[in-house]
């Protein structure tokens, strides 16, 4: 797998060392919240996000809810917004929940940007947007990130949960697709 790569954008040890800081960043915005008790709902969009949350959420001391969700460019499915398409279940009520949405990158903006609309319109109290990574160049929506563990330039990478055609998720590190794999 390693041969299809161009470069290894992130290694392992780097990847971990900023998880750990969102971590402990996210934790202090929310422990206001835990000390009143208010409700923590965590929503991890999957597939993506899974090795990055996975990570995150045993990091985080404040007790919450994790609820996950799928999006994805397919047709068919009951809420779309320039392509993306919400696959999994959203709760119907979030009156006064403080929701953290996870992904793992934040290319054009428009998933996280349809996620934060659904669950504002739900009632949500509050809502953070934690990503690993982010590509500026790319973004056509105005929302933005709270927390960004990386910006990266405008390549095709795979690793640590991202994937091409459902392939390198596992690889320990971020990764750069080389061209031709990607044709």
């Amino acid at each position: 797998m390693q041969d299809e790569l161009s470069e290894i954008l992130l290694a392992s040890d780097v990847i971990a060392r900023r998880v750990e800081e969102i971590a402990a960043e996210l934790g202090r915005r929310l422990a206001p919240l835990a000390e009143r008790d208010e409700p923590v709902v965590l929503v991890p969009v999957l597939t993506g996000s899974l090795v990055f949350t996975a990570d995150l959420i045993r990091q985080l001391p404040q007790k919450m809810r994790l609820d996950v969700v799928t999006v994805s460019s397919y047709a068919g499915a009951t809420t779309e917004s320039r392509g993306a398409t919400i696959r999994g279940a959203v709760p119907e009520n979030l009156d006064g929940q403080h929701i953290v949405l996870v992904d793992d990158i934040f290319d054009t903006g428009n998933t996280l940007s349809l996620l934060d609309g659904l669950v504002r319109e739900r009632g949500a109290a509050s809502v953070t947007i934690c990503v690993l990574l982010a590509k500026p160049s790319r973004y056509e929506v105005d929302l933005r990130p709270d927390l960004i563990g990386f910006e990266i330039p405008d390549a095709f990478v795979v690793g640590y949960g991202l994937d091409y055609d459902g392939l390198y998720r596992n690889l320990p590190f971020i990764g750069v697709l080389k061209p031709e794999v990607v044709e």
